[in-house]
């Protein structure tokens, strides 16, 4: 049986054109959306969806070309653009009757929801981002021998063919991996969840390649567009990262402060899935951003 929110409420809605996105909704009260990231589904927020419900209606999507939801082929450059995916969430809220709304992501949902605070400041009240950069901003601190770990930002860059070819290949160790090696405690993912992400990551290859190509390609004009422009994130900001930045050799908080005007900036020990290891240490966060 696949993995499911208890008590939550699965739904098809609508997302930017002809893009039908798995949508779990559940509790009442003033509207949050929590964007997954990879290699998860939105089932990484079962934990925080559960507590938000409490008060607040928590709508929990699967990306588009993720999980269950639809997967376009990637015919334009722009199908996977955090632009369109942005447009996804803004859609989808509007179809369940809400023009506002708190937006929080993880991983390649907060650059999904980096993009919608930047594009729809007039819908996003609150932004919560959890342990990614602004794209523009990743591809600058990578380099020598410390970007070996996004090796795989690299290997999905690459033209369409080889990437999808070789990872369709060994799609459970290739997904495995990561979350093998960015877990900090391997029973924060039970098997059946763990089963679950690996499922529907190998029957979603060529839009997951093309949501990270994407990345290397229109994502990075727009960041540099917005830049140059002098664009910034006008609501309040949380960002919760491990510390990379020391390991690597840059100021997180300094590059988040450069697009956020009202910043709140964090590292935790908990790993990179902190919303599924460290869940109570992520809702603390989120509900004190929603108070801001």
């Amino acid at each position: 049986m696949t993995p499911t929110i208890p008590d939550f409420e699965y739904r098809r809605v609508p997302g930017d054109g002809d893009v039908a996105l798995n949508v779990a909704v559940g509790g009442s009260g003033r509207p949050v959306v929590l964007l997954h990231g990879f290699p998860q589904t939105h089932l990484m927020w079962r934990h925080i969806a559960a507590d938000l419900a409490a008060d607040h209606t928590v709508i929990v999507p699967d990306l588009r070309g993720y999980g269950s939801s639809d997967k376009p082929g990637a015919d334009e450059d722009a199908t996977y653009a955090k632009r369109t995916m942005a447009a996804d969430v803004v859609a989808l809220a509007a179809h369940l009757g809400h023009e506002r709304f708190a937006l929080a992501g993880h991983d390649r949902g907060a650059l999904v929801a980096f993009r919608a605070g930047l594009d729809h400041p007039d819908r996003v009240t609150h932004l919560a981002i959890l342990d990614v950069l602004p794209t523009l901003d990743m591809w600058d601190v990578l380099h020598g021998a410390s970007a070996a770990v996004a090796f795989h930002l690299y290997l999905m860059a690459q033209p369409p063919g080889l990437p999808e070819r070789l990872i369709a290949g060994a799609p459970d160790e290739f997904f495995g991996y990561f979350l093998d090696q960015w877990g900090a405690d391997p029973a924060a993912i039970p098997a059946d969840v763990r089963a679950e992400y690996l499922r529907a990551c190998a029957a979603a290859v060529p839009s997951i390649v093309a949501d990270y190509r994407a990345s290397a390609g229109i994502d990075v004009e727009h960041d540099a567009a917005d830049k140059a422009a002098g664009r910034r994130l006008a609501m309040p900001v949380t960002v919760v990262q491990q510390d990379w930045g020391a390991a690597l050799g840059y100021d997180a908080a300094g590059l988040w402060k450069a697009w956020a005007d009202d910043l709140r900036h964090s590292t935790t020990t908990a790993g990179h899935f902190m919303a599924e290891q460290d869940p109570a240490a992520v809702v603390a966060e989120l509900r004190a951003l929603l108070r801001r």
